[in-house]
């Protein structure tokens, strides 16, 4: 019968009876999608709060409207533009406030005090440079000077001689500023030199000149030697104490072989005049820097001895 047919038709299973059902026909998908967005929204909860976490131990501090925090200066609060989970407070990151750029302020000049030279009882290392020397000039005040203090004639260093040919040797460590006839450069004239240097090449005068060694000493002094016969050390060479710069001779102005040695500080601002026929006929500058005693710092050599009077002869006896 057709009703038969139809119900036992219905409970033989068809060719595809065995194959899997689609998905949405399946009992309790619609459960398990409800379990699967549950534990998403789990997942994107807990990483939201770990990013919270991490914010909260991270330099910047704990920061938020929640727990009070201000944001420090040269800082400004950034809100963020997402809204935040229901479940968790609401964020206020801080982020660095750019720092203006200031125009550059001119740096003014500081004034600083004068330089002044080391008083000669501080300074230490010299030795004399003519060690078994006879002192023949003294520093002081003297008729045999060319320099002028309050109005006297004035040797403006020390005469040491031996003989001929002794060796002259530094008093002090330091560097060769000239060792020649042309040292007027380094010896202190307060003044223009270029007159005289004119002078001296219009008349063929620099052999006249005594050779000259000029040394910086290193301690803002400086050390003149003069009347050398040779020099045996060059411009720009350090030399040590007691190390040997050449012969004792007599050129230049001398009555004898000897060496004058001088000693002064360029730092120095008191002078020694010229005398002023010596500054018309030489074309030198009026004045140069003062000089100190050399034998303040360098062994004593005592004064000139005088010369022994002569024994006198008996007067011979009349004759009758």
């Amino acid at each position: 019968m057709p009703g038969s047919r139809r119900s036992a038709s219905r409970r033989q299973p068809g060719p595809l009876a065995n194959l899997p059902r689609p998905l949405d026909e399946r009992d309790g998908s619609r459960r398990r999608r409800r379990v699967r967005r549950a534990a998403s929204l789990v997942v994107v909860v807990g990483v939201t709060a770990g990013i919270a976490a991490t914010l909260a131990n991270t330099p910047l501090g704990r920061t938020g409207e929640v727990q009070g925090a201000v944001a420090t200066p040269g800082q400004v609060a950034v809100r963020a533009t997402e809204a935040p989970s229901p479940s968790l407070p609401e964020l206020t990151l801080t982020t660095p406030r750019p720092t203006p750029t200031a125009s550059p302020t001119p740096s003014l000049p500081i004034p600083s005090a004068p330089l002044t030279p080391a008083p000669p009882e501080t300074l230490v290392g010299y030795r004399s440079p003519l060690p078994h020397a006879r002192l023949t000039l003294p520093f002081g005040p003297s008729p045999w000077g060319s320099r002028l203090v309050e109005g006297k004639a004035f040797h403006d260093g020390v005469d040491l001689a031996t003989f001929c040919g002794d060796h002259i040797k530094a008093a002090h460590d330091g560097t060769v500023l000239a060792a020649s006839r042309r040292f007027d450069t380094e010896i202190g004239w307060v003044g223009n030199l270029k007159p005289y240097y004119a002078r001296l090449d219009r008349k063929h005068l620099w052999g006249t000149l005594p050779i000259t060694v000029v040394i910086d000493d290193g301690n803002g002094y400086r050390s003149i030697y003069a009347h050398f016969s040779k020099v045996v050390v060059k411009k720009g060479q350090t030399v040590k104490a007691g190390q040997m710069l050449g012969y004792e001779g007599m050129t230049g102005r001398a009555s004898g072989c000897h060496l004058h040695y001088g000693l002064f500080s360029p730092l120095e601002t008191a002078t020694f005049a010229i005398e002023p026929d010596v500054v018309k006929r030489m074309k030198v500058p009026p004045a140069q820097i003062a000089r100190i005693d050399p034998q303040l710092v360098i062994p004593v050599h005592g004064a000139p001895k005088p010369s022994p009077a002569p024994t006198p002869k008996p007067s011979p006896s009349p004759t009758p």
